[in-house]
């Protein structure tokens, strides 16, 4: 017997990573999206495993209820959907209360019109668990049973703040309607790090990519002289993100958990020394900046064994998952530079 998953917000980056990889094994999948024609597109490129619902806001009370009634034969739910932006004209209105709020009310939704789902997937964020301050900190030690301590008043400094608060009091949310309500599932969380590699697709490649995606391509923008960003951080494959997400619901030992996703650290310079090692026709026109040049011992810890054995695969490395981003942008651009 198939079984049938529910995933919300099936156009975001590692949704569609998760849609891909559950339809390989054997699964059917049905996705929220926000119009027919968002949905009729990813219809096209997955097939007939693949059906859509229309959900057009998530921060809306009952907003999954008949989206769930019209599928009594989902038992795994994957909440994915969430804002994830660092800039906005109303923090509290386009972060805050869609990450919150949204998480609240598809839990609801669950519980009152799908007995019959035992699992739940929150895809959460290692912003959940280390701090904006705690980054920096070297005797810091991130972990599965750590909570970034930042407060709902911290949340409206900027953008970066709203994103980090909206992670942490989203997946509280969760674990906090799990202790009150009792539900039929189990709930787990998956909290990756910057997520990088390739897009699902080649068709899903634009100009500019989703925000952590971007990073990556944003190299080939660069010109001889330009100033190198300062962007560093922990890093994850996406294939590995959707790896994660399909143990999280498949394997009984991530029953009440957080998982920790992430292979090792990173910084902009290092992405630039794949690209410039690995794609020669780039190498005079990109800046050589510091080359083999970063220290990460000023940078925080991340105690992820549990995760790691749980997870129990061997992670992409930072190099493969540079070549392969890089790699499907050239294919896709058939130019080999992009402007």
């Amino acid at each position: 017997m198939t079984t049938n998953i529910f995933i919300s917000g099936a156009t975001g980056y590692v949704a569609r990573e998760i849609i891909g990889q559950a339809i390989s094994k054997g699964y059917n999948v049905v996705g929220s999206v926000r119009s027919v024609e968002k949905g009729e597109r990813l219809k096209k490129s997955y097939g007939d495993q693949f059906n859509y619902e229309v959900v057009e806001v998530l921060e809306r009370e009952g907003a999954f209820d008949e989206a769930l009634k019209k599928h009594p034969e989902v038992t795994i739910f994957l909440h994915t959907a969430s804002p994830a932006i660092f800039s906005a004209s109303d923090l509290e209105r386009d972060i805050l209360a869609p990450a919150i709020q949204g998480t609240k009310y598809v839990l609801q939704s669950i519980h009152s019109h799908a007995p019959q789902v035992e699992r739940v997937v929150y895809t959460s964020s290692w912003g959940a668990i280390v701090s904006l301050s705690e980054r920096s900190n070297p005797k810091f030690v991130g972990g599965e049973d750590v909570w970034n301590t930042i407060t709902y008043e911290e949340s409206k400094i900027d953008g970066l703040h709203a994103y980090y608060g909206s992670k942490t009091f989203a997946e509280r949310a969760a674990w906090e309607f799990v202790e009150n309500n009792k539900p039929n599932f189990t709930l787990t969380a998956v909290n990756p790090v910057m997520i990088f590699g390739p897009q699902p697709r080649d068709e899903d490649v634009t100009e500019t990519l989703n925000m952590t995606a971007e990073v990556v391509n944003s190299v080939l923008k660069l010109k001889k002289g330009d100033v190198i960003p300062k962007t560093e951080g922990n890093f994850v494959d996406v294939r590995d993100v959707g790896r994660a997400h399909l143990i999280a619901f498949e394997s009984d030992q991530t029953k009440g958990q957080r998982i920790i996703v992430r292979t090792q650290r990173f910084s902009f310079q290092r992405i630039l020394d794949i690209v410039r090692e690995n794609f020669p026709q780039f190498h005079e026109k990109l800046p050589e900046g510091e080359p083999h040049n970063y220290d990460f011992s000023i940078y925080s810890e991340i105690n992820d064994k549990k995760s790691q054995k749980i997870l129990g695969f061997e992670h992409i490395s930072l190099e493969k998952s540079v070549i392969d981003s890089i790699e499907q942008v050239l294919r896709v651009n058939k130019s080999g530079i992009l402007a």
